[in-house]
């Protein structure tokens, strides 16, 4: 200690503020680009279910409007979260959004349910996403590359053009020729419970990864602190 009080005072603070140990910053990303989301399974889903939700409810009379706005808004949250969250500079924060998008995947499966039950979607036993055509591997590669070219990073589908886009095409037949009346409520479970599998997997990786980050934060905070005392 210094004879300044003036001195002493501002070493104290200096001091305690090194003992708040800043929070390790999330670092779990699969790309350091900042739509390194592309790359996870649980947002490929996710998209494929907005894309089928819209079909569904583009064709839903108008009487049923509420149930329009209500099933695509839940379905957009499901994968709009995935998103935020992923950008967010902690793995707290990215848990919360996914946690998000959980509850706005239980919506979404909620009203599917409700659609069957008031006989405005169809059921048909062991229809799935094979009877349409859908691998959905080959659906993930597809997306990825309709959203940013594999060469030249570019928006692929949205090069200039002299008329104004009126249409997107994923390049991918089995999504871009699907009909409306081919969607079933078997084919939205299956999909509605992959989707869930994967984020919840996501989640369990994320736990597991804010805990190493918690374990470390206390031993950095030990550390610091220990160095205090040294100088003390």
């Amino acid at each position: 200690m210094t004879t300044d009080p003036i001195v002493d005072e501002l070493v104290k603070k200096a001091y305690e503020e090194l003992a708040q140990a800043n929070k390790p910053q999330e670092r779990s990303r699969m790309s350091q680009t900042a739509n390194g989301y592309i790359h996870l399974i649980a947002w490929s889903n996710a998209s494929l279910l907005r894309i089928l939700v819209k079909k569904f409810t583009s064709a839903l009379p108008t009487i049923e409007r509420r149930l329009k706005m209500q099933l695509d808004d839940a379905a957009r949250s499901v994968i709009a979260n995935i998103e935020e969250g992923y950008r967010r500079p902690t793995t707290i924060e990215y848990l919360n959004f996914l946690g998000f998008s959980q509850a706005s995947l239980v919506e979404v499966k909620g009203d599917i349910q409700r659609c069957r039950q008031d006989t405005i979607l169809k059921s048909i036993p062991n229809s799935n996403l094979l009877s349409l055509g859908i691998q959905l591997d080959d659906w993930h590669t597809a997306l990825k590359q309709s959203i940013i070219s594999d060469t030249k990073g570019i928006y692929r589908n949205l090069k200039e053009t002299n008329s104004p886009l009126t249409s997107f095409k994923f390049l991918y037949n089995p999504v871009d020729n699907l009909k409306i009346q081919s969607l079933t409520y078997e084919i939205f479970i299956e999909l509605i419970n992959k989707t869930d599998w994967n984020l919840r997997k996501l989640v369990s990786s994320l736990e597991e990864k804010l805990a190493r980050e918690q374990k470390y934060y206390q031993v950095e905070k030990a550390r610091i602190r220990g160095n205090i005392n040294w100088r003390k």
